[in-house]
């Protein structure tokens, strides 16, 4: 194990040699040490984990450097960085280990989310958008568990992902906006970890309050009030910000959440089987929750944002069929197990 951060001759020449360091837990992809340099306390993260490391690294180096536009701070303050050991030296900023509020978690959102804009094309990688092979691997579930699938449903799902990928794409999108990477400071939420930020529309990450923050260790769901209350809040300041309302539709966003099964494990096994096809015949847990709970509640939540949809109301019925079904057939796959904080 690396008890030191590896700290470079440039950045000991700008910022002073690294002392007191103490290693904090971290996942398997980064090195995280609390430290004292130039007499303040700072957070060195080193970007590991193969293949891919760099680019990791090189992503977070630009959203950190394209969040801090904002005033007041969005991100800690980025004090040194050395592209050969993948090290980022970071301001500490001390907050309260506790779950945020859930307004001013949205209006943090949408001030990241609108510090780009399409001036900024290219400089991040687009947000990755569900797919025609996510769309039959969604299906094939459904006829595996035995669930009429409406005629129209194919069609709907197509659609879907075509407007997905039609929508407003400038949006710095955190790309894991849990609540472990977003620290209460005060009335404000400050965001660190963004190896996995891109351009994209905001409404997938909005949509996180909805589909119980799909991408997360824990399913957190968020009452009808909280929720209304911190969606306007989100919509608000976006408009104060950019002056428009922002184009899309957030049931669509919940929807491409539904089918994209690699959200049902974390990220170090994403991309490498169909995850719904797995869960016919095995549950798993990622966190407190299994995946089959994961599912049965993005299911619903989907289905009570389709209800009246003209466009994806094929697509509501189907989702709460297939929730009845692995209710019936999975018995406790519609109960979430309480909520666990501090993350553990």
């Amino acid at each position: 194990m690396l008890h030191r951060p590896p700290f470079s001759d440039e950045l000991r020449a700008s910022l002073g040699d690294p002392r007191r360091a103490s290693r904090i837990s971290s996942s398997p992809r980064s090195r995280v040490w609390e430290v004292e340099v130039g007499g303040h306390a700072a957070v060195v993260k080193q970007v590991v984990g193969g293949a891919g490391s760099f680019d990791r690294y090189a992503t977070e180096l630009t959203a950190l450097r394209l969040a801090a536009r904002a005033t007041p701070a969005l991100v800690p303050a980025l004090l040194g960085s050395d592209d050969a050991t993948q090290v980022l030296v970071l301001e500490h900023v001390p907050a309260p280990y506790q779950l945020p509020e859930w307004v001013p978690y949205a209006e943090g959102l949408a001030r990241l989310h609108a510090v780009t804009g399409p001036d900024d094309a290219g400089v991040l990688p687009p947000a990755a958008q569900p797919t025609g092979e996510d769309i039959e691997a969604f299906l094939r579930l459904c006829r595996a568990l035995g669930v009429a699938i409406p005629a129209g449903v194919p069609v709907e799902l197509a659609a879907l992902v075509e407007r997905l990928g039609d929508g407003y794409a400038h949006a710095l999108l955190h790309g894991d906006p849990c609540i472990g990477n977003v620290l209460p400071v005060g009335e404000r939420a400050i965001f660190i970890d963004f190896e996995g930020a891109s351009l994209g529309s905001g409404l997938a990450e909005l949509a996180y309050l909805r589909m119980g923050f799909p991408t997360c260790w824990q399913v957190l769901p968020v009452s009808d009030g909280p929720l209304a209350e911190a969606e306007a809040a989100y919509h608000r300041v976006w408009r104060e910000l950019t002056g428009s309302a922002l184009p899309g539709d957030l049931a669509d966003h919940c929807a491409g959440w539904l089918l994209r099964n690699d959200a049902l494990v974390e990220r170090a096994e994403r991309g490498q089987r169909d995850q719904f096809a797995r869960l016919v015949a095995k549950d798993w847990t990622w966190g407190p929750t299994s995946a089959r709970q994961r599912l049965v509640h993005r299911l619903g939540a989907v289905h009570a944002m389709t209800r009246d949809s003209h466009r994806l109301g094929g697509v509501g019925v189907l989702a709460d069929r297939l929730r009845s079904t692995m209710v019936g057939r999975w018995p406790g796959a519609d109960r979430l197990p309480p909520a666990t904080w501090p993350l553990s």
